[in-house]
């Protein structure tokens, strides 16, 4: 059940609110300092790696249609292409590289390799997700405006379909990504003729266009001209690659929101949200993914989802560090922090979103989550 109140839920005072909120700042206060070299050397060699994927894949298809060489470009690409979204685009889109203070690797300038385009993911990820995280009514992460994710959201007659959507989804996660809010900006463009809802549009269906112009007819054309390749072995090998990064990133997306432990919250004002209640939402609403450094680059650090919600401007390749400081706050004041491994959460995950689909047959009881702390 959504949580309404996080005082009466954590069992915290205004004062140990207030001291969580100076800790966790504090924390926030040592990283932004000791940013540097180190830092920025990592962004920029993760680039290069990433690139040098994307060319490894391509040359593998260019060298012939053989199924092996058609097996290691595809699966090459789909490599470069989570590095390329998750832990570069997301990470950048999100401000955690601003401070360099480059250009080619600043929120404002980078797009990323997806149907989504980043301006528009700025609005519905880093401020509508960020600030209202797991607020009912005012994330619209939530279910994407159509998957049943909690008892709160009213059942409708095709939450039925909630598992095959939940699998199309799943395949399609950067179709998901694209096309958030187009229907509340389209009923705007028709109801008001709202001028930004017209250039909204316009602007993501134009990324969208030339993302599905640049996989499917540009590449695969360019990739013939070799007399060893074809343009439907190029072609399907990016559909492959697409479907591979979209599956990872909607598993890497939803362990870190829906398994057991990570908490919503019924909507309220959020203006008037104290600092310290921001984090306790934060670190209540997200879950942690249990991961060895591969796995965590992989993820594009997203495996510290607790520490990239409390501080999304941070660096990730810091997250590590940081999650060790925000464990001891959470032993201190006897917060949950939830992490668990990711096939336990990803299938936790499914499991929701299948319990879901019918109507609900009874209420839960809200008692308050103390628990063992995970570490």
């Amino acid at each position: 059940m959504a949580i309404a109140d996080l005082q009466t839920f954590t069992g915290l005072t205004d004062a140990d609110i207030d001291n969580v909120a100076r800790e966790l700042d504090a924390i926030r206060t040592d990283v932004e300092n000791s940013r540097g070299e180190r830092d920025a050397r990592y962004i920029r060699r993760t680039i290069v790696l990433q690139r040098a994927l994307e060319v490894a894949g391509r040359l593998a298809l260019t060298a012939g249609s053989s199924r092996a060489g058609w097996w290691a470009g595809a699966v090459t690409l789909a490599l470069a292409r989570i590095i390329e979204n998750m832990e570069i685009g997301h990470n950048v889109i999100h401000g955690q590289w601003d401070w360099m203070n480059d250009p080619e690797i600043h929120s404002s300038s980078w797009e990323w390799d997806m149907a989504g385009s980043a301006a528009h993911w700025r609005f519905t990820h880093n401020f509508q997700h960020h600030k209202y995280t797991n607020v009912l009514g005012m994330d619209t992460d939530l279910g994407y405006g159509f998957l049943r994710v909690t008892h709160e959201q009213r059942w409708r007659w095709h939450h039925i379909g909630n598992v095959l959507f939940n699998a199309m989804l799943t395949l399609g996660f950067e179709w998901g990504v694209a096309l958030q809010n187009s229907r509340s900006e389209i009923r705007k463009l028709f109801t008001t003729q709202d001028g930004s809802a017209r250039a909204s549009l316009r602007q993501r269906w134009s990324k969208a266009i030339s993302q599905v112009v640049k996989d499917y007819v540009a590449v695969p054309l360019l990739t013939a001209l070799s007399p060893r390749a074809t343009v439907r072995s190029t072609l399907t090998a990016n559909l492959v690659a697409n479907a591979i990064r979209n599956a990872w990133a909607y598993s890497v997306i939803f362990c870190g929101h829906f398994p057991d432990g990570a908490e919503k919250f019924t909507e309220h004002d959020v203006s008037v949200e104290k600092k310290g209640e921001w984090y306790l939402r934060q670190l209540l609403g997200s879950a942690n993914i249990e991961a060895g450094p591969l796995l965590a680059f992989l993820t594009g650090n997203l495996c510290y989802q607790i520490e990239h919600h409390l501080y999304p401007d941070l660096p990730s390749n810091r997250l590590a560090e940081i999650a060790v400081r925000v464990q001891a706050v959470c032993r201190k004041y006897r917060l949950p922090y939830t992490s668990g491994s990711f096939v336990v959460q990803y299938a936790q995950s499914w499991r929701t979103v299948a319990k879901l689909s019918l109507p609900a047959l009874g209420r839960q009881r809200r008692v308050r989550r103390f628990g063992p702390v995970v570490m």
